[in-house]
């Protein structure tokens, strides 16, 4: 379905084109009509399918209506960097339509807050901020939400996960009964509907968050143990030229050493935690974004709701303990129709982890044995398919066999380019 079949203004469509958005997604599909039509939304979508258009674009659509000096709109979100994502996307849209916006998030200094403060007290159109520094704000006394026609909650799992809901409720005080609000989540839980009962009015539903992989994902896993996971990336890495990659770990301990592992191989490789000042998130992701460097080590502050394009690999160099945060991490990888490989490292203890995942994705995972020359692996921990043997298993109260077989011996594999020969070169890439 292409934009211009929706009833939207040619001011809209212009907007839209210019963005160089034609078709519309599955979730656009079903959200902008419903919420053109003025009801309220609960909508279950994972993050890369464009369900920040899905609400953009309708809401951007009716902005002229409103009188200017007004906030209309305000977008609820977990992150800064989504605030920030969700605020460019408006500048972008909202140029050829007039409307004005401001992200406002925790971690500002004096000339920050002093913005923001003007933007809420002066009516911006589109309000998108992180619940804990809207509070603050509101606090002081000055913000006016009299005219809020639109709320929008984004990631509300999320917001819910990290403590949000006092917040929110609070907040929501401070608006008008008489609005439209829209819910997305990219999963449902009990919370999420109990919330989505206290705050929206007969809401229309949609349920797009099948909690599974793009199809062009190359899923790989590798059973390693702790200490021969460093070696192992780097091993991994011989094979590569160009990459754009993201490296997830959940530790934030383990952001530098791995970064330190990257540069002494000459790769150039950045890190960022929640230990990161703003300022330096900010400019490290700015620089990621304009491939100034190509491999970025983050802890799960990055995993949701951050667009970033043309990725090819993912890296988990653990498994994250809710299989619905694997599928957002190696979902910043294959977006828009693109392939991507997504590689994840298991321990002993991780195993019963991808088991959860498998579980979820209602499909069986490809594992690797590593080489020969890191050392042996974990033994793994899952029931080999019917009338096979497990793959580098140990026999139980064994040790390690002696020698593995030689189909024990596959090589690691990753697939894109091929690094040529020789030795590694200082480009601007690496």
């Amino acid at each position: 379905m292409f934009f211009h079949e929706f009833a939207l203004h040619d001011d809209t469509l212009d907007a839209i084109e210019s963005m160089n958005f034609h078709e519309a997604t599955p979730v656009q599909q079903m959200a902008i009509p419903k919420i053109l039509s003025g009801t309220d939304l609960l909508a279950c979508a994972q993050t890369g399918t464009g369900k920040t258009g899905a609400y953009l674009i309708p809401i951007l659509d009716r902005i002229p209506e409103f009188p200017k000096g007004q906030t209309s709109t305000l977008i609820l979100v977990p992150t800064r960097e989504l605030a920030q994502q969700i605020d460019e996307q408006v500048q972008g849209l909202g140029y050829y339509l007039d409307a004005t916006s401001i992200a406002i998030y925790g971690g500002n200094k004096g000339p920050e807050w002093e913005q923001q403060r003007k933007a809420l007290t002066q009516g911006a159109d589109i309000i998108i901020a992180t619940p804990g520094r809207l509070i603050a704000h509101l606090q002081l006394g000055y913000v006016r939400f009299e005219q809020i026609r639109f709320v929008v909650l984004d990631e509300a799992d999320r917001m819910l996960d990290m403590g949000f809901i006092g917040d929110i409720m609070n907040i929501l005080h401070h608006v008008p009964d008489k609005r439209q609000t829209l819910l997305f989540s990219a999963t449902m839980p009990p919370k999420i509907r109990e919330l989505a009962k206290k705050i929206l009015h007969h809401p229309e539903e949609i349920n797009l968050a099948v909690s599974k992989p793009a199809e062009g994902i190359d899923q790989q896993f590798y059973l390693s143990r702790d200490d021969q996971k460093i070696p192992l990336l780097i091993h991994l890495m011989k094979d590569l030229e160009k990459p754009s990659m993201v490296l997830f770990t959940s530790r934030k301990s383990e952001v530098n050493p791995i970064v330190r592992a990257l540069r002494k191989m000459h790769w150039q490789a950045r890190g960022i935690s929640s230990d990161s000042e703003q300022t330096e998130r900010e400019n490290i992701l700015r620089d990621f974004k304009n491939h100034q460097f190509p491999i970025l080590v983050a802890t799960d502050v990055l995993s949701r709701g951050i667009d970033i394009d043309s990725l090819s690999h993912v890296v988990n160099f653990d498994v994250p303990r809710d299989p619905e945060d694997y599928v957002h991490r190696i979902g910043r990888t294959a977006r828009a129709a693109n392939k991507g490989t997504a590689i994840t490292f298991i321990n002993e203890q991780d195993q019963p982890r991808v088991m959860r995942i498998e579980r979820l994705l209602e499909r069986d995972l490809p594992k690797q044995s590593i080489t020969e020359e890191i050392g042996l692996g974990p033994a793994p921990a899952w029931a080999p398919p019917s009338g096979k043997s497990r793959h580098n298993q140990r026999p139980k109260g064994q040790g390690a066999p002696h020698k593995p077989g030689p189909n024990n011996e596959k090589k690691p594999k990753w697939h894109g380019k091929k690094k040529r020969s020789g030795p590694p070169k200082n480009s601007p890439t690496k």
